[in-house]
């Protein structure tokens, strides 16, 4: 009776075990509100969090819903977002000796910048709108006696972003660019714009270093300088954004 009970608990374990463990893998940042269905089969809104502590949340239009299946080396999934999903978004995760790897499909979808105010700080001060458009190509990770080694493109357009900080609406699009590789490397530039963003930076280690400018076009710096004083070092027309 065990042996035939076990296996009958996974194949009905609910959604609301997923959400859990979506809650506690991301310390309470991204959480599955109202789960229905199964783990294996479900759906839930999704809402961004500052984590426990905070008071910050934004969730997504709609309902994500989810499709889950087991491999004989690992799970393929499946997440389709009502509202920003035009097909759904597949993965493959494959367990191997010492490690794992993890491959995204090919895909693109497109988010509303605004559901990263929940997400705390910075955020919930800058207060985006807008839409990013997120875009995989040949993405693929790989982990093996821990390290992590990227492989593909990741490719998020921040098209006609605006802030609470300022009054001018749009105040550009940019791309941001992640490139897999024995050192993976992130670039920044603007698409168009009185924002002027640009800079470039790579993983070492866990840590991402990080180098980069803002500049508002000569005849709109007094209607950028609030955002420009806050998302780095002011030095003159510039900001200076620097991390790790």
């Amino acid at each position: 009776m065990l042996a035939g009970a076990i296996p009958a608990v996974l194949a009905f374990a609910p959604a609301q075990w997923l959400a859990a463990g979506v809650a506690q893998a991301s310390a309470e940042r991204v959480l599955l509100i109202q789960p229905r269905g199964t783990v294996w089969t479900g759906s839930a809104q999704l809402v961004l969090t500052g984590g426990a502590a905070s008071q910050d949340r934004a969730a997504l239009p709609g309902r994500i819903s989810w499709r889950l299946r087991p491999t004989l080396d690992g799970l393929r999934a499946q997440l389709h977002a009502s509202c920003c999903t035009s097909a759904p978004l597949q993965a493959q995760v494959q367990l191997r000796w010492g490690g794992a790897r993890l491959t995204v499909a090919d895909g693109h979808s497109q988010w509303p910048a605004a559901a990263l105010t929940g997400l705390g700080t910075p955020w919930n001060t800058v207060q985006p709108q807008g839409q990013l458009l997120l875009r995989t190509q040949g993405l693929q990770a790989d982990w093996a006696s821990g390290r992590l080694q990227l492989g593909g493109q990741v490719q998020l357009d921040a098209l006609a972003l605006s802030s609470r900080l300022s009054t001018l609406k749009p105040m550009g699009s940019y791309r941001l660019v992640l490139q897999g590789a024995s050192v993976p490397t992130l670039t920044l530039q603007t698409l168009e714009g009185a924002l002027q963003l640009s800079g470039s930076g790579q993983w070492v280690g866990q840590r991402l270093r990080f180098s980069g400018e803002a500049r508002a076009s000569p005849e709109r710096e007094a209607a950028l300088s609030n955002l420009l004083n806050i998302i780095g070092r002011r030095s003159g027309a510039r900001s200076l954004i620097t991390l790790g």
